[in-house]
């Protein structure tokens, strides 16, 4: 299955955001929630297909213009399941744009590496200066008692014309001491939430195997391993709020 999404997202001059753009095809399908008139645009991901399997190769673009606000969440976890072993590993690319003073929160449910599967994710966002980000990635190493499949994750975040993180995680049979101290340390979930912008918390300790750190730039990092998603979902949520509007802009 070959499928693609697109969110444009901009201001709508009265203090709200509106989609200019939402278009998506199954399992890619998009859905506008949360209230309307005002303030931030939250949208769904809503799968409309089982999947991704073996040979599906799914993309979606999102834009964050001047001054809009955008969350992005899933309805449900994102379950990477086997297929036929002559095609090639499933595949989702995501590409994010946020302009100077637009904001986005990507904070879907977790990536689940089913037993067999073989998947591929990778992400690209460009920030502008000015902008703000909240990026939040979770992955669930196979369902309940049964081993993990092979996932590999690339993320690249840009922030101001520069590189502000590059990270590559796989998991699964076909790597090599995934589960050892060196990468996940016997942990059955992992998530990070990376936070960029002109307003930053300090950096800290979140509890457990958690942790938030700088970045070299504007920006920074947390990363969380438990054995199993509670854990990881306990220290990460918090982070994973947007800052509010300034009075004014909700009352413009």
């Amino acid at each position: 299955m070959k499928a693609s999404a697109h969110i444009v997202a901009e201001a709508d001059g009265r203090g709200g955001t509106r989609p200019s753009v939402l278009r998506g095809e199954s399992p890619l399908l998009l859905r506008r929630t949360g209230r309307r008139g005002g303030g931030d645009l939250t949208v769904h991901l809503v799968g409309g297909a089982a999947g991704p399997l073996r040979g599906d190769d799914l993309r979606l673009d999102i834009e964050v213009g001047p001054g809009a606000r955008l969350t992005v969440r899933s309805v449900a976890a994102q379950l990477a399941l086997p297929g036929r072993l002559e095609l090639p590993a499933s595949r989702l690319a995501v590409r994010a744009t946020v302009a100077a003073g637009g904001t986005l929160l990507w904070a879907p449910e977790p990536l689940i590496a089913a037993a067999g599967c073989h998947h591929l994710a990778a992400t690209e966002v460009t920030v502008e200066r000015g902008g703000t980000l909240i990026w939040r990635d979770d992955l669930v190493c196979g369902r309940h008692a049964e081993p993990s499949g092979t996932v590999k994750t690339e993320v690249l975040i840009r922030y101001g014309g520069k590189a502000l993180y590059r990270h590559e995680l796989a998991i699964g049979p076909s790597a090599p001491g995934w589960s050892g101290p060196a990468v996940l340390g016997g942990g059955r979930a992992a998530g990070t939430v990376v936070l960029a912008g002109p307003s930053l918390p300090d950096a800290r300790l979140l509890g457990g195997d958690a942790v938030l750190m700088p970045l070299a730039g504007p920006g920074m990092l947390a990363s969380a391993v438990g054995p199993d998603i509670r854990a990881v979902a306990a220290a990460l949520d918090p982070l994973c709020v947007l800052p509010c509007l300034p009075l004014e802009s909700l009352a413009a």
